[in-house]
């Protein structure tokens, strides 16, 4: 079977009740491959009439694919698992060719976006209600469990395929009918899966695909259709807030996947080789665009040396190229923008004492990339201590005791992730409690588990995805019923 992604077919059209089609406007947007800057694509540049279209659609799917019986959604969403994991590596491909990510980073994202339809394939059989006697005993209290309604779904580049399965899979075992509206920048992973969904039975207008220039007046027009009742974001605070604002002026429930400022905390009494392996993993995955990604790592002062050597031999051992070939370990990053940010934030930090360990020399080559970087003596005034890299760089900031890393990492607005490494579990537990984060990896790099709900605290979302009942939860509505049988 070829693993050449079909480049035509993911950019045949909008992906609306079922049906390709062009945008209303006839306009296009180009896909650009990272690596080589060279067009790979164009897919059509939605209107408010296209947005239109898609209320429709999945308001006319809505009351099937509510009432179809949750063991034949649950076979829906099963398929949808088995027919991304067949076709994992032409997936992988066009991630990498989109985003630019390491193929071994798009493989795995891949298995990871697939994951989400096996669990809550698995979930959908089991949304139970509650059923109990009124304390006074004067009538019985039942609360059944129902779909909130059309949900608007908005994802980022970075994790084009698991950032929409992990907020498609639970609402339609939920019962709920969805519009995507991916980021321009990798649209093609979309509509891609859209054809898959299609292939596995999902009805038409049950998931509807959106591509726009036009992001705001496009969500704020959906978002005031009174049918629709849920926005699910994942992407930066900035636009989470403006978001959250529009949501308001039609009280929308809302699901956020904010920001972060991730610490990664490393005690003297760490094994050097699993906090070392643990930072490859919570830095490099995705060449470090990740929400997730450990953005401060906080070295205490016996080990620090040999932390900050080790780090920077792996960094300088990653081999750097374009994401779709083999043995590339870290590709480019997704626009020159994003590169040109990198290099506003470590020259900051060098002009704020930092030392340059490796890296820190943007390449002359085609492409948006960026060397890994290690920076040490970082100092807590650098913007990057509190503004998110989203790329190959780690400073390592030293520290001498437990209550000043603790007050140093809580030293932010945000509040995702967090990763501490000590062989002392009491150590690991309490610092885990103080840490404000919505996930702590123990003694681990990557926290991420379909099974697990994902979500951070502070100004770094609302809400959790995942999970044993997190994630279908977000897209339920409690109706409470009291009779008197």
């Amino acid at each position: 079977m070829t693993t050449s992604p079909d480049l035509a077919a993911a950019s045949r059209g909008l992906y609306i009740g079922g049906e390709w089609r062009a945008a209303s406007g006839g306009g296009q947007i180009n896909v650009v491959d990272p690596s080589s800057e060279a067009v790979l694509a164009s897919v059509p540049d939605a209107t408010l009439t296209d947005a239109t279209a898609a209320i429709e659609a999945a308001a006319k799917a809505a009351p099937g694919w509510r009432n179809m019986a949750p063991r034949k959604r649950s076979e829906i969403l099963r398929r949808c698992f088995e027919l991304m994991t067949e076709r994992a590596e032409t997936l992988a491909t066009l991630i990498s060719l989109e985003n630019g990510k390491a193929l071994r980073d798009a493989r795995g994202e891949v298995a990871y976006a697939a994951e989400f339809f096996r669990w809550n394939a698995e979930e959908a059989v089991r949304i139970t209600g509650e059923f109990g006697t009124a304390p006074a005993g004067t009538n019985r209290i039942i609360v059944d469990y129902q779909p909130i309604g059309i949900c608007l779904m908005i994802t980022p580049w970075n994790f084009p395929a698991a950032m929409a399965t992990r907020k498609i899979a639970p609402a339609l075992a939920a019962g709920c009918t969805v519009i995507l509206k991916p980021a321009s920048e990798t649209p093609l992973t979309a509509y891609a899966l859209a054809a898959i969904y299609q292939e596995a039975g999902v009805p038409p207008g049950v998931v509807n695909v959106l591509t726009t220039t036009s992001p705001g007046p496009l969500t704020a027009a959906i978002l005031a259709d009174p049918r629709v009742r849920k926005l699910s974001f994942t992407g930066s605070t900035g636009v989470g807030r403006a978001l959250l604002a529009e949501a308001s002026k039609h009280v929308i429930s809302c699901a956020m996947e904010l920001g972060g400022n991730a610490p990664f905390i490393v005690f003297d009494d760490a094994d050097l080789d699993a906090a070392l392996d643990g930072a490859m993993v919570a830095k490099m995955r995705n060449a470090g665009e990740a929400c997730t990604a450990a953005n401060r790592l906080y070295v205490q002062s016996g080990i620090h040396d040999a932390f900050v050597s080790g780090l920077a031999r792996r960094m300088e051992a990653l081999q750097v190229g374009p994401g779709a070939e083999a043995q590339t370990e870290c590709g480019p990053m997704i626009t020159r923008k994003a590169v040109d940010k990198i290099e506003r934030l470590v020259a900051d930090a060098i002009a704020k004492g930092a030392k340059v360990v490796t890296g820190a020399a943007r390449p002359n080559r085609t492409g948006f990339f960026y060397p890994p970087t290690v920076l040490s003596n970082a100092s807590d005034s650098a913007e990057m201590a509190v503004e998110e890299i989203f790329g190959p760089v780690a400073p390592i900031y030293r520290f001498e005791d437990e209550s000043e890393v603790i007050a140093r990492a809580n030293n932010t607005e945000y509040g995702l992730a967090a990763y501490i490494f000590t062989r002392d579990l009491s150590r690991g537990m309490r610092v885990a409690g103080a840490v404000e984060a919505g996930m702590i990896g123990l003694n681990r790099g990557l926290v991420s588990d379909p099974a697990a709900p994902f979500g951070g605290v502070k100004q770094s979302g609302l809400g959790r995805e995942g999970g044993q009942h997190h994630g279908i939860a977000e897209f339920m509505e409690a109706k409470y019923i009291a009779t008197s049988f």
